[in-house]
Protein backbone atom coordinates (compact mmCIF):
# COMPACT_ATOMS: atom_id res chain seq x y z
CA UNK A 1 0.00 0.00 0.00
CA UNK A 2 2.95 2.38 0.69
CA UNK A 3 4.78 1.63 -2.18
CA UNK A 4 1.21 2.38 -4.34
CA UNK A 5 1.09 5.75 -2.61
CA UNK A 6 4.95 6.32 -3.03
CA UNK A 7 4.68 5.47 -7.51
CA UNK A 8 1.23 7.81 -6.82
CA UNK A 9 3.31 10.65 -5.36
CA UNK A 10 6.29 10.61 -8.20
CA UNK A 11 3.95 10.19 -10.96
CA UNK A 12 2.00 13.01 -10.00
CA UNK A 13 4.88 15.42 -8.78
CA UNK A 14 6.87 14.78 -11.66
CA UNK A 15 3.69 15.30 -14.18
CA UNK A 16 3.57 18.76 -12.14
CA UNK A 17 6.94 19.80 -12.78
CA UNK A 18 7.10 19.35 -16.22
CA UNK A 19 3.71 20.10 -17.43
CA UNK A 20 3.50 23.95 -18.13
CA UNK A 21 -0.70 24.23 -19.04
CA UNK A 22 -2.40 27.35 -17.69
CA UNK A 23 -4.99 24.17 -16.29
CA UNK A 24 -2.11 23.00 -14.46
CA UNK A 25 -0.66 25.80 -12.87
CA UNK A 26 -4.35 27.38 -12.37
CA UNK A 27 -5.08 23.94 -10.11
CA UNK A 28 -1.83 24.14 -8.08
CA UNK A 29 -2.25 27.45 -7.36
CA UNK A 30 -5.59 27.71 -6.15
CA UNK A 31 -5.45 24.57 -3.98
CA UNK A 32 -2.02 25.56 -2.48
CA UNK A 33 -3.74 28.79 -2.08
CA UNK A 34 -7.00 27.49 -0.66
CA UNK A 35 -5.39 25.16 2.39
CA UNK A 36 -2.30 27.43 3.14
CA UNK A 37 -5.06 30.33 3.95
CA UNK A 38 -7.43 27.57 5.79
CA UNK A 39 -4.88 26.26 7.79
CA UNK A 40 -3.78 29.44 8.61
CA UNK A 41 -7.51 30.77 9.74
CA UNK A 42 -7.49 27.62 11.51
CA UNK A 43 -4.41 28.34 13.62
CA UNK A 44 -5.51 32.16 13.91
CA UNK A 45 -9.13 31.18 15.75
CA UNK A 46 -8.13 28.48 17.70
CA UNK A 47 -4.96 30.18 18.74
CA UNK A 48 -7.23 33.45 20.27
CA UNK A 49 -6.72 33.67 24.23
CA UNK A 50 -9.08 31.70 26.29
CA UNK A 51 -9.44 29.13 23.51
CA UNK A 52 -8.66 25.30 24.89
CA UNK A 53 -5.43 24.06 23.92
CA UNK A 54 -4.17 27.36 22.19
CA UNK A 55 -0.34 28.64 21.57
CA UNK A 56 -0.40 31.94 22.81
CA UNK A 57 0.63 34.99 20.87
CA UNK A 58 2.92 33.09 18.55
CA UNK A 59 0.79 30.79 17.22
CA UNK A 60 -1.55 33.80 16.35
CA UNK A 61 1.16 35.14 14.68
CA UNK A 62 2.32 31.96 12.61
CA UNK A 63 -1.39 32.24 12.23
CA UNK A 64 -1.85 35.04 10.47
CA UNK A 65 1.18 34.95 8.49
CA UNK A 66 -0.29 31.75 7.06
CA UNK A 67 -3.59 33.31 6.33
CA UNK A 68 -2.01 36.35 4.52
CA UNK A 69 0.13 33.72 2.59
CA UNK A 70 -2.90 31.81 1.18
CA UNK A 71 -4.39 34.99 0.18
CA UNK A 72 -1.39 35.94 -1.49
CA UNK A 73 -1.28 32.59 -3.24
CA UNK A 74 -5.17 33.52 -4.58
CA UNK A 75 -4.53 37.18 -5.31
CA UNK A 76 -2.41 35.90 -8.01
CA UNK A 77 -5.05 34.31 -9.83
CA UNK A 78 -6.83 37.79 -9.74
CA UNK A 79 -3.82 39.20 -11.46
CA UNK A 80 -2.16 40.73 -8.42
CA UNK A 81 0.71 42.59 -8.52
CA UNK A 82 2.98 40.19 -6.28
CA UNK A 83 3.23 36.57 -8.00
CA UNK A 84 2.86 33.35 -5.33
CA UNK A 85 6.26 32.32 -6.56
CA UNK A 86 8.28 35.31 -4.78
CA UNK A 87 6.36 34.14 -1.72
CA UNK A 88 7.68 30.67 -2.83
CA UNK A 89 11.15 32.32 -3.23
CA UNK A 90 11.57 33.45 -0.23
CA UNK A 91 10.22 30.39 1.75
CA UNK A 92 13.01 28.49 0.20
CA UNK A 93 15.66 31.25 0.94
CA UNK A 94 14.52 31.28 4.18
CA UNK A 95 14.60 27.86 4.89
CA UNK A 96 18.15 27.02 3.41
CA UNK A 97 19.35 29.68 5.28
CA UNK A 98 17.97 27.98 8.26
CA UNK A 99 19.32 24.34 7.46
CA UNK A 100 22.78 26.25 6.79
CA UNK A 101 22.80 28.20 9.55
CA UNK A 102 21.89 25.51 11.85
CA UNK A 103 24.76 22.61 10.26
CA UNK A 104 27.50 25.05 10.46
CA UNK A 105 26.22 25.68 14.54
CA UNK A 106 25.77 22.15 15.56
CA UNK A 107 28.37 19.92 13.60
CA UNK A 108 26.24 16.82 13.97
CA UNK A 109 27.98 13.98 12.07
CA UNK A 110 25.32 14.81 9.18
CA UNK A 111 26.08 18.54 9.27
CA UNK A 112 27.52 18.78 5.89
CA UNK A 113 24.75 17.33 3.92
CA UNK A 114 22.41 19.07 5.47
CA UNK A 115 24.20 22.53 4.65
CA UNK A 116 24.46 21.19 1.32
CA UNK A 117 20.96 20.52 1.13
CA UNK A 118 20.38 24.09 2.67
CA UNK A 119 22.86 25.87 -0.19
CA UNK A 120 20.71 23.87 -2.93
CA UNK A 121 17.58 25.30 -1.63
CA UNK A 122 18.73 28.80 -1.28
CA UNK A 123 20.03 28.68 -4.76
CA UNK A 124 16.60 27.35 -6.07
CA UNK A 125 15.00 30.03 -3.85
CA UNK A 126 16.79 33.00 -5.67
CA UNK A 127 16.13 31.35 -9.35
CA UNK A 128 12.46 31.68 -8.47
CA UNK A 129 12.47 34.97 -6.94
CA UNK A 130 14.12 36.15 -10.89
CA UNK A 131 11.73 34.28 -12.60
CA UNK A 132 14.85 32.16 -14.21
CA UNK A 133 14.60 29.23 -15.79
CA UNK A 134 11.29 28.73 -14.10
CA UNK A 135 8.46 31.36 -15.23
CA UNK A 136 6.58 32.87 -11.69
CA UNK A 137 3.51 31.40 -12.73
CA UNK A 138 4.72 27.73 -12.84
CA UNK A 139 7.00 28.56 -9.56
CA UNK A 140 3.88 27.48 -7.38
CA UNK A 141 3.41 23.80 -9.44
CA UNK A 142 6.97 22.88 -10.00
CA UNK A 143 7.73 23.44 -5.81
CA UNK A 144 4.44 21.21 -5.55
CA UNK A 145 5.41 18.91 -7.56
CA UNK A 146 9.14 18.71 -6.44
CA UNK A 147 7.59 18.17 -2.88
CA UNK A 148 5.13 15.25 -4.11
CA UNK A 149 8.83 13.30 -5.69
CA UNK A 150 10.49 13.76 -2.83
CA UNK A 151 7.67 13.01 -0.14
CA UNK A 152 7.09 10.11 -2.95
CA UNK A 153 10.85 8.64 -2.77
CA UNK A 154 10.94 8.69 1.22
CA UNK A 155 7.32 6.56 0.70
CA UNK A 156 9.45 4.10 -1.73
CA UNK A 157 12.12 3.89 0.67
CA UNK A 158 10.05 3.82 4.06
CA UNK A 159 7.77 0.64 2.05
CA UNK A 160 11.21 -1.10 1.27
CA UNK A 161 12.51 -1.09 4.49
CA UNK A 162 9.47 -1.76 6.57
CA UNK A 163 9.35 -5.40 4.37
CA UNK A 164 12.63 -5.85 6.06
CA UNK A 165 11.51 -5.10 9.47
CA UNK A 166 10.97 -7.19 12.15
CA UNK A 167 7.37 -7.70 13.67
CA UNK A 168 8.42 -6.88 17.02
CA UNK A 169 10.82 -3.60 16.12
CA UNK A 170 9.54 -0.18 16.20
CA UNK A 171 8.34 1.75 13.05
CA UNK A 172 10.85 4.30 14.25
CA UNK A 173 14.16 2.08 13.95
CA UNK A 174 13.90 3.03 10.36
CA UNK A 175 16.75 4.77 8.25
CA UNK A 176 14.04 7.85 7.78
CA UNK A 177 13.92 8.53 11.40
CA UNK A 178 17.26 7.73 12.20
CA UNK A 179 19.46 10.61 10.71
CA UNK A 180 20.64 11.77 14.18
CA UNK A 181 20.83 8.89 16.10
CA UNK A 182 17.95 10.08 18.64
CA UNK A 183 15.36 7.05 17.92
CA UNK A 184 18.58 4.41 18.90
CA UNK A 185 16.67 3.41 21.94
CA UNK A 186 13.23 3.26 19.65
CA UNK A 187 11.45 -0.36 21.70
CA UNK A 188 11.69 -3.86 20.37
CA UNK A 189 9.09 -5.28 21.98
CA UNK A 190 7.75 -9.40 21.89
CA UNK A 191 3.76 -9.46 21.48
CA UNK A 192 1.46 -6.79 20.43
CA UNK A 193 -0.40 -4.26 22.90
CA UNK A 194 -3.34 -5.36 24.97
CA UNK A 195 -4.73 -2.34 24.11
CA UNK A 196 -5.60 -1.21 27.26
CA UNK A 197 -6.55 2.29 28.44
CA UNK A 198 -2.83 4.19 30.35
CA UNK A 199 -3.41 3.73 34.07
CA UNK A 200 -2.33 7.49 34.55
CA UNK A 201 -2.21 10.35 32.16
CA UNK A 202 1.30 11.05 30.29
CA UNK A 203 2.54 14.67 30.92
CA UNK A 204 4.85 17.35 29.17
CA UNK A 205 6.52 19.63 31.33
CA UNK A 206 8.07 22.49 30.14
CA UNK A 207 10.50 24.97 31.31
CA UNK A 208 10.99 27.85 28.72
CA UNK A 209 13.88 30.06 29.16
CA UNK A 210 12.60 33.29 29.97
CA UNK A 211 10.91 32.03 32.86
CA UNK A 212 13.63 29.49 34.17
CA UNK A 213 16.08 32.51 33.52
CA UNK A 214 13.56 34.78 36.15
CA UNK A 215 13.35 37.57 32.88
CA UNK A 216 10.80 39.22 30.74
CA UNK A 217 11.04 38.07 27.34
CA UNK A 218 12.78 40.91 25.41
CA UNK A 219 13.32 38.94 21.95
CA UNK A 220 10.02 36.78 22.49
CA UNK A 221 10.91 34.09 19.94
CA UNK A 222 14.44 33.85 20.95
CA UNK A 223 13.21 33.83 24.52
CA UNK A 224 10.80 30.87 23.88
CA UNK A 225 12.99 28.54 21.44
CA UNK A 226 16.85 29.32 22.04
CA UNK A 227 17.50 30.89 25.56
CA UNK A 228 17.25 33.88 27.61
CA UNK A 229 19.52 35.65 29.93
CA UNK A 230 18.98 36.66 33.56
CA UNK A 231 20.28 39.83 35.09
CA UNK A 232 23.76 38.84 36.13
CA UNK A 233 24.38 37.27 32.08
CA UNK A 234 24.01 33.79 33.16
CA UNK A 235 22.43 31.91 29.63
CA UNK A 236 19.69 29.52 30.47
CA UNK A 237 18.37 27.29 27.49
CA UNK A 238 15.06 26.25 30.04
CA UNK A 239 13.93 22.56 30.25
CA UNK A 240 11.48 20.01 29.64
CA UNK A 241 10.38 15.93 31.37
CA UNK A 242 7.91 13.48 30.74
CA UNK A 243 5.89 12.33 33.73
CA UNK A 244 3.50 8.61 33.23
CA UNK A 245 2.85 7.37 36.54
CA UNK A 246 5.73 5.98 37.76
CA UNK A 247 7.46 6.82 34.83
CA UNK A 248 9.46 10.35 35.03
CA UNK A 249 12.24 11.22 32.19
CA UNK A 250 14.01 14.23 32.40
CA UNK A 251 17.46 14.34 31.62
CA UNK A 252 19.71 16.84 33.02
CA UNK A 253 24.00 17.56 32.85
CA UNK A 254 25.63 16.29 35.67
CA UNK A 255 26.99 19.32 36.53
CA UNK A 256 25.59 22.98 36.38
CA UNK A 257 26.04 24.66 32.75
CA UNK A 258 27.38 28.25 32.71
CA UNK A 259 26.80 28.97 29.27
CA UNK A 260 29.07 31.81 28.58
CA UNK A 261 27.57 34.36 25.80
CA UNK A 262 31.17 34.44 23.77
CA UNK A 263 31.13 30.98 24.11
CA UNK A 264 27.58 30.04 23.60
CA UNK A 265 28.15 28.70 19.67
CA UNK A 266 31.25 26.46 20.43
CA UNK A 267 28.78 25.43 23.57
CA UNK A 268 26.01 23.90 21.28
CA UNK A 269 28.06 21.41 18.96
CA UNK A 270 26.96 18.09 18.80
CA UNK A 271 30.39 17.14 18.56
CA UNK A 272 31.97 14.43 21.02
CA UNK A 273 33.91 16.65 23.00
CA UNK A 274 31.01 18.89 24.53
CA UNK A 275 29.90 14.91 25.93
CA UNK A 276 29.40 15.20 29.45
CA UNK A 277 27.73 13.06 32.45
CA UNK A 278 24.65 13.71 33.12
CA UNK A 279 21.93 12.60 36.05
CA UNK A 280 17.97 11.78 35.69
CA UNK A 281 15.81 13.41 38.00
CA UNK A 282 13.48 11.04 40.25
CA UNK A 283 10.36 13.05 40.01
CA UNK A 284 8.39 16.47 38.75
CA UNK A 285 8.92 17.27 43.04
CA UNK A 286 12.24 16.75 43.35
CA UNK A 287 13.08 18.96 40.35
CA UNK A 288 10.67 21.17 41.15
CA UNK A 289 12.93 21.90 44.98
CA UNK A 290 15.82 22.03 43.08
CA UNK A 291 15.00 24.80 40.63
CA UNK A 292 11.42 26.19 40.01
CA UNK A 293 7.81 24.86 38.99
CA UNK A 294 6.93 24.46 35.19
CA UNK A 295 5.34 27.26 33.42
CA UNK A 296 4.15 25.12 30.70
CA UNK A 297 2.20 21.63 30.70
CA UNK A 298 0.46 19.11 28.37
CA UNK A 299 -1.47 16.05 28.96
CA UNK A 300 -2.07 12.80 27.13
CA UNK A 301 -4.81 10.56 27.78
CA UNK A 302 -4.11 8.27 24.82
CA UNK A 303 -0.94 6.41 24.68
CA UNK A 304 0.94 3.07 24.84
CA UNK A 305 2.71 2.80 28.44
CA UNK A 306 4.23 -0.59 27.34
CA UNK A 307 6.46 1.17 24.66
CA UNK A 308 7.15 4.36 26.91
CA UNK A 309 8.49 2.08 29.37
CA UNK A 310 10.75 0.00 27.22
CA UNK A 311 11.96 3.02 25.51
CA UNK A 312 12.96 4.49 29.04
CA UNK A 313 14.80 1.01 30.17
CA UNK A 314 16.67 1.56 27.18
CA UNK A 315 17.81 5.23 27.01
CA UNK A 316 18.75 5.48 30.97
CA UNK A 317 21.24 2.97 30.48
CA UNK A 318 23.81 5.46 29.33
CA UNK A 319 23.47 9.03 31.03
CA UNK A 320 25.75 11.25 28.68
CA UNK A 321 24.54 14.58 28.36
CA UNK A 322 25.22 16.45 25.11
CA UNK A 323 23.71 20.33 24.92
CA UNK A 324 22.44 19.70 21.28
CA UNK A 325 22.48 16.32 20.65
CA UNK A 326 21.38 14.06 23.96
CA UNK A 327 19.47 16.78 25.84
CA UNK A 328 16.43 16.79 27.70
CA UNK A 329 14.38 17.96 24.68
CA UNK A 330 15.91 15.33 22.50
CA UNK A 331 14.50 12.68 24.91
CA UNK A 332 11.41 13.86 25.74
CA UNK A 333 10.45 14.34 21.92
CA UNK A 334 11.68 10.63 20.79
CA UNK A 335 9.76 9.00 24.35
CA UNK A 336 6.66 11.00 23.08
CA UNK A 337 7.28 9.31 19.67
CA UNK A 338 7.75 6.03 20.74
CA UNK A 339 4.64 6.21 23.50
CA UNK A 340 2.26 7.41 20.58
CA UNK A 341 3.25 4.86 18.01
CA UNK A 342 0.79 2.35 17.13
CA UNK A 343 -2.14 4.93 18.21
CA UNK A 344 -4.01 5.63 15.31
CA UNK A 345 -3.82 2.29 13.96
CA UNK A 346 -7.13 1.81 11.44
CA UNK A 347 -8.97 -0.98 9.77
CA UNK A 348 -9.52 1.24 6.99
CA UNK A 349 -5.76 2.40 6.72
CA UNK A 350 -6.46 4.47 3.14
CA UNK A 351 -9.37 6.29 5.02
CA UNK A 352 -6.60 7.02 8.00
CA UNK A 353 -4.39 8.71 5.69
CA UNK A 354 -6.67 10.62 3.86
CA UNK A 355 -7.69 12.11 6.87
CA UNK A 356 -4.10 12.76 7.98
CA UNK A 357 -3.01 14.04 4.85
CA UNK A 358 -6.14 16.69 5.42
CA UNK A 359 -4.90 17.65 8.86
CA UNK A 360 -2.65 20.91 9.39
CA UNK A 361 -1.53 19.37 12.73
CA UNK A 362 0.06 16.53 11.26
CA UNK A 363 1.84 19.13 8.81
CA UNK A 364 2.69 21.01 11.58
CA UNK A 365 3.86 18.34 12.93
CA UNK A 366 6.43 17.33 10.08
CA UNK A 367 7.69 20.75 9.58
CA UNK A 368 8.97 21.02 13.64
CA UNK A 369 10.30 17.40 13.29
CA UNK A 370 12.46 18.26 10.14
CA UNK A 371 13.62 21.84 11.78
CA UNK A 372 14.60 19.86 14.50
CA UNK A 373 16.41 16.98 12.67
CA UNK A 374 18.93 20.26 10.81
CA UNK A 375 19.08 21.83 14.28
CA UNK A 376 17.64 20.21 17.82
CA UNK A 377 15.05 19.69 20.04
CA UNK A 378 14.54 22.91 22.53
CA UNK A 379 12.01 22.70 25.07
CA UNK A 380 9.80 25.18 23.29
CA UNK A 381 9.92 23.57 20.23
CA UNK A 382 8.96 20.13 21.94
CA UNK A 383 6.08 21.45 23.45
CA UNK A 384 4.90 23.18 19.94
CA UNK A 385 5.06 19.37 18.48
CA UNK A 386 3.88 18.05 21.29
CA UNK A 387 0.33 20.09 20.79
CA UNK A 388 0.44 18.99 17.27
CA UNK A 389 0.92 15.44 17.89
CA UNK A 390 -1.83 15.79 20.65
CA UNK A 391 -4.35 17.51 18.45
CA UNK A 392 -3.54 14.57 15.99
CA UNK A 393 -3.75 11.49 18.46
CA UNK A 394 -6.69 12.22 21.08
CA UNK A 395 -10.17 11.65 19.55
CA UNK A 396 -11.56 14.88 20.88
CA UNK A 397 -9.51 17.08 19.71
CA UNK A 398 -8.25 15.79 16.46
CA UNK A 399 -10.79 17.14 14.02
CA UNK A 400 -10.05 20.68 12.66
CA UNK A 401 -14.04 21.35 12.26
CA UNK A 402 -14.29 20.78 15.91
CA UNK A 403 -11.72 23.36 16.97
CA UNK A 404 -12.64 26.28 14.73
CA UNK A 405 -16.11 25.91 16.03
CA UNK A 406 -15.27 25.94 19.29
CA UNK A 407 -13.06 28.53 18.65
CA UNK A 408 -16.22 30.58 17.47
CA UNK A 409 -18.59 30.05 19.76
CA UNK A 410 -15.88 31.19 22.62
CA UNK A 411 -15.09 33.94 20.43
CA UNK A 412 -19.07 35.28 20.04
CA UNK A 413 -19.84 34.30 23.42
CA UNK A 414 -22.23 30.57 22.14
CA UNK A 415 -22.47 28.19 24.86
Amino acid sequence: MIAALAVVLLALGLVMMTDASHGVVVATTAVLGVLTLLHGLLVTVSSMPGVPGSGGWLNLARGAALATSGGLILAQLAGAPLPAGVLVGIAFVVDGGLRIFGGQLMRFAAWRRVVLWGAIEVVLGLLFLVGWPISGERVVPFSVGMLLVVSGYVLLRMGWELRQLEPEAAILLLSVFGGRGWQDNAPVLLGGSDGAAPSHPLIIHVWTPAVSAGVRPTVPVINRYVAAMDSTGKVSTGHCSLEAGPVYISHYPANEMAYAPDQFALTMRATADNDQPGRFLPNLAAEIAEWCPPDQQLVFHHYDERRLRAYWAGYRQDDTYNTSNRNCAICVAAALESALEGRLASPRPWLRILRLLCNPDIWSAAALRKHASSITWTPGSVLDYARALREVVEPHESHPAQRLRRAFRLVLGVR
